[in-house]
């Protein structure tokens, strides 16, 4: 079965964050504005993309991150809202494209494109555990 067949184009879901401290960039680098960081920026987009497909996904799987594509357009200050969305795009034999873009009330803060895979969960901790014990032997 292909894990990706019950997912279709135009299929959206949303992220909404209020910016806390911990999500700025000045929080991680000294001496930098306290304003939505780009990597927190990209999380809450990767987060509304997984949840956008993952209903379509059979048991067990899940989708991950592969590639990120994105523009920060404008700087968001603590306290406002966030509101990122993904749309699939495209569906091809082994990952999911994805349009994103994040939100400042009215005024659009990022835009890009974000692929995604799909992994059986059980046979990915499988592969993961062989490697993890094999560098603890070493």
């Amino acid at each position: 079965m292909n894990p990706l067949e019950k997912v279709t184009t135009g299929t959206t879901a949303e992220k909404l964050v209020t910016v806390t401290p911990e999500m700025t960039v000045g929080h991680v680098v000294p001496g930098m504005p306290e304003v939505y960081g780009t990597p927190m920026m990209i999380l809450h987009m990767e987060m509304a993309a997984g949840s956008a497909v993952q209903p379509s996904l059979p048991a067990g799987h899940v989708s991950v991150g592969m590639m990120v594509n994105i523009r920060h357009l404008a700087a968001t200050p603590v306290g406002r809202t966030v509101r990122a969305i993904a749309q699939v795009v495209a569906v091809e034999a082994r990952s999911i494209l994805f349009e994103v873009e994040a939100w400042d009330g009215n005024r659009k803060i990022g835009d890009g494109t974000h692929r995604r895979g799909v992994v059986d969960v059980a046979e990915f901790e499988r592969r993961f555990g062989v490697t993890r014990a094999a560098a603890e032997m070493v």
